[in-house]
């Protein structure tokens, strides 16, 4: 037996989602519910995105967490996509929608067993059509691990693997995290 595929406009998508109880991730008219996340996922995101929020205060940068998606075009496709980051940073005045953000220049996302594929395979290629993204950052939950994807003047991306001993530095908005802040009340250091 076969069951069809609903597929959905973007617009349709977006109004949906407005009165939606679970959110939804859409990739090029269809539409996928999002796990909820466990204690320790939730207590590294709010620990990142309450430092980046202290940091950008007052300033031309905002912070958003959990709940603000991401707009993403594929041209040479013709289709957009939409996820929600655990935490985002846009320092661009164009972002002026109310449910996504267009130009993010950071992008952080802690890793759970239910995301970790998507997070490490689809979304950095996906997201590398964002010309405004300059860092994309996964954070492990399970150990003190952290992997930085920074895009440098050329449009070229590389790759740096933090660890216990080193520091999170966020070019895109000059702020430099400690372990201990990222894994408070989760991984004694």
């Amino acid at each position: 037996m076969q069951s069809p595929v609903n597929l959905f406009s973007w617009e349709e998508y977006l109004q949906l989602e407005q009165t939606s109880e679970i959110r939804h991730e859409y990739l090029g008219g269809q539409v996928f519910a999002m796990s909820g996340g466990s204690k320790e996922h939730n207590i590294i995101t709010l620990n990142i995105a309450s430092r980046v929020r202290s940091h950008l205060r007052g300033g031309s940068c905002s912070v958003f967490m959990a709940d603000m998606k991401v707009r993403i075009e594929l041209a040479n496709q013709n289709q957009r996509i939409f996820y929600y980051p655990d935490v985002v940073v846009t320092c661009d005045s164009q972002d002026k929608e109310r449910f996504f953000l267009n130009y993010p220049c950071l992008i952080i996302e802690v890793l759970s067993s239910s995301t970790e594929l998507t997070d490490r395979r689809e979304k950095p290629v996906n997201y590398r059509n964002l010309e405004s993204l300059q860092e994309y950052v996964l954070v492990s939950q399970e150990e003190i691990k952290v992997e930085v994807y920074r895009r440098d003047s050329q449009g070229n991306w590389s790759l740096t693997i933090l660890g216990q001993d080193d520091e999170l530095r966020l070019d895109s908005i000059g702020l430099n995290l400690r372990m201990a802040e990222i894994y408070e009340d989760v991984i004694n250091i």
